[in-house]
């Protein structure tokens, strides 16, 4: 059930107009623009991580009335903690991830042969999708909930003197100091998995689209790049299924050649099962966009343009929309569903077209054998 971020206001009587000051403070809070947004918004990380140095091994020799000599009775030391990325689903960004961690070391060999505590692992939750990435290459790829990756090891416990008796040496005097955790540099890099991805130029109208099928709330305006970073939207049905959405902010011409947004958000692209890709109806020739957006997913990745796919016409509104639709049907071999995103027409029909793509993806994820994303 939804949950409202602000408290209620606590309306006062002692002033007139204080109940409307109250909410517009907090309609003001509650709204974050676009652009305050991006601040929050890191899909890459650079991130030092060390872990627990195992702790010293402990040194002492048994001793009690009427049995001086009880020999060595030094434990080992406990090992030091790991530090563990950890995917989690409700993480959406890298922004809260620290730029070092350190596991907890491990405590000291007692006597007795008591053992030293093991230090705590520390876990670091990113978001599903990211990349762990050491010296270029990639070492770990975060892509289900709960998944973890060991980021650095640590450090084994110190020897007690206890360890070190024999026949030869009865009364042994040595003992190791713990091991220092692992060191690693490492480089994190989001790349938003969902099922479809919505495809298209700036103010194709992919952010309105997104508003009208689920309550993902991306910036909409009457400019290009109104979108500077990607939105996740959910789309629910009736059967509990969820079918995640995203929005890719608008590329342009050049884009695999880091023109405008880039490649900085082309990546995002990769991880998307299906296409949904978004043409202003309104323009002259409207199927040279679609030309255009698969171009450039060819040139960015071999073989992106070939993954199933659904041509939506927007702003069907329009009457210059109207006239280039058959046009754009004649032109495309692909499935092309019109409707407005302003006004919802047809909304219904991409809805249902949206779930048999979904359905589709998960029946060959299963006839291979692996577990589809499930949101």
């Amino acid at each position: 059930p939804f949950q409202p971020l602000l408290s209620p206001p606590r309306f006062s009587t002692s002033r007139p107009g204080r109940a409307q000051e109250q909410r517009q403070r907090q309609r003001q809070r509650r709204a974050l623009s676009e652009r305050r947004l991006t601040r929050y918004f890191v899909d890459h990380r650079k991130v030092r991580v060390v872990g627990g140095q195992g702790g010293a091994g402990g040194h002492s020799f048994y001793s009690e009335p009427r049995k001086i000599f009880g020999g060595p009775d030094g434990g080992n030391g406990g090992d030091g903690g790991h530090v563990i990325l950890k995917a989690d689903q409700q993480m959406k960004s890298l922004s809260s991830v620290l730029p070092f961690y350190q596991g907890f070391h491990g405590g000291k060999g007692g006597s007795k042969n008591c053992y030293g505590a093991n230090g705590a692992y520390v876990y670091v939750k990113v978001p599903i999708g990211t990349l762990v990435k050491e010296d270029g290459k990639v070492v770990a790829d975060l892509s289900q909930h709960g998944e973890e990756y060991v980021a650095a090891y640590g450090g084994a416990g110190g020897k007690g003197n206890r360890f070190f008796l024999s026949n030869e040496n009865r009364a042994p005097t040595l003992f190791t100091p713990g091991e220092p955790g692992q060191d690693r540099i490492l480089h994190l890099e989001l790349k938003t998995t969902a099922h479809a991805g919505l495809v298209g130029f700036p103010n194709a109208g992919k952010s309105s689209l997104l508003r009208a099928i689920s309550r993902a709330k991306p910036a909409v305006a009457a400019y290009p790049f109104t979108t500077l970073n990607p939105h996740v939207g959910i789309v629910h049905y009736q059967d509990y299924e969820q079918v995640a959405v995203a929005d890719i902010p608008g590329l342009i011409k050049g884009a695999h050649q880091n023109r405008g947004l880039g490649v900085a958000f082309l990546k995002h692209i990769e991880r998307c099962r299906f296409f949904l890709y978004v043409v202003d109806l309104s323009v002259p020739q409207p199927w040279i966009q679609l030309q255009d957006l698969k171009y450039e997913l060819e040139q960015y990745e071999k073989g992106l343009s070939e993954r199933p796919c659904v041509v939506i016409g927007n702003k069907i509104d329009l009457a210059e929309s109207r006239i280039n639709l058959p046009l754009l049907r004649e032109q495309v071999a692909e499935r092309v569903i019109a409707l407005s995103a302003l006004t919802g027409d047809n909304l219904e029909e991409l809805l249902w077209h949206l779930r048999e793509l979904y359905d589709t993806y998960v029946k060959t994820e299963q006839s291979r054998g692996q577990s589809p994303v499930k949101w």
